[in-house]
């Protein structure tokens, strides 16, 4: 479908954005959804928006919902949950669908995908997080130091710990362990941190992401001032095409859509780009790094929602036998 014949379909739907939940990231994701709404309302669309609870299901048919924007962020939002409640009420929505979802949010399954494509990824493992007593974590973990000791399952650099010491080994696994039930335990990348948005297929202008203490952890990422962002920071140029030719890649592989952000480690030693993790919800918020590289390349922040909206359409499920038409 043509973009203005999307667009005036769009016109006549009711838009939920799907915001906050239950998850860890849940202050995070209502700020993303009200920046999210503001913008359709500024570009005259009709929206409504709703924080998820278990009626989820209920509240959509209450409020006659014909098309959502996902801006849930972590578990149950990025995870393909929502995203399979939506295919089977009918209801076309943004971003990637259920398996891609799925294997986004779980940073070992999406390793493993990596691997198998040839996409270059720090060496890993994925351990229970029952094994996190001492003796039975020293001989599990076959990786040299340093590591980078995360929950397999969780965004926002929640649980995550640089180890350069073995004594400190256990105490980060044991953090990590409180967030999931299984743990990524990965080669620490020692160089630049770069990330690449991606909305609809196309790369947009790289960031390097400079956090003031070191580590991009939660405070750094959500707090003004933390961190220092560079759109179209200094590199080669046959380094930067392979960073968006690596990370349109890791898009396509895991069968991703929509919007999405690829975050990699940036050898300082060889020039080479390592892939850390994809986003299928990238944050929308004032901080947030998808707006900053849209706005790099021309594109505001009404215009970029308004571009991932009119994305919205069913994935897994024939549109032919959808309660709703699916928006191209």
């Amino acid at each position: 479908m043509a973009r203005s014949a999307a667009a005036a379909d769009m016109r006549h739907a009711r838009i939920g954005v799907l915001m906050g939940g239950a998850s860890r990231e849940r202050e995070i994701s209502l700020r993303t959804g009200g920046a999210v709404c503001a913008a359709l309302r500024k570009k005259r669309y009709r929206v409504t928006a709703i924080d998820v609870t278990r009626a989820i299901a209920q509240t959509l048919r209450e409020k006659k919902i014909t098309a959502a924007f996902i801006a849930l962020h972590g578990r149950g939002g990025e995870d393909g949950t929502i995203q399979g409640m939506l295919e089977l009420m009918g209801i076309p929505y943004t971003g990637s669908g259920v398996l891609a979802s799925a294997l986004a949010m779980h940073k070992g399954m999406t390793k493993h995908l990596l691997r198998r494509h040839g996409i270059p990824t720090a060496d890993f493992q994925v351990i229970s997080a029952a094994g996190t007593v001492r003796a039975r974590l020293l001989r599990s973990i076959r990786l040299p130091l340093p590591l980078v000791i995360k929950p397999v399952a969780e965004g926002s650099s929640i649980g995550t710990t640089i180890v350069k010491h073995r004594k400190n080994l256990g105490e980060a696994c044991r953090t990590a362990a409180l967030y999931d039930r299984q743990i990524l335990v990965e080669r620490f990348i020692e160089g630049r941190e770069i990330t690449a948005g991606i909305v609809n297929g196309r790369a947009l202008p790289l960031i390097e992401i400079v956090p003031r203490q070191g580590l991009y952890d939660f405070t750094a990422k959500y707090t003004p001032g933390h961190t220092t962002y560079i759109p179209a920071p200094r590199m080669k140029k046959r380094t930067a095409q392979l960073i968006r030719d690596v990370s349109l890649e890791t898009y396509h592989a895991l069968g991703c859509e929509g919007a999405a952000r690829v975050d990699l480690m940036l050898d300082h030693r060889t020039d080479e780009p390592f892939v850390l993790e994809i986003n299928t919800v990238p944050g929308m918020t004032a901080t947030s790094l998808l707006p900053l590289a849209a706005r790099h390349a021309g594109l505001s922040f009404a215009a970029l929602v308004e571009r991932i909206m009119l994305s919205a359409r069913l994935k897994e499920m024939n549109p032919a036998c959808a309660g709703s038409p699916a928006i191209a």
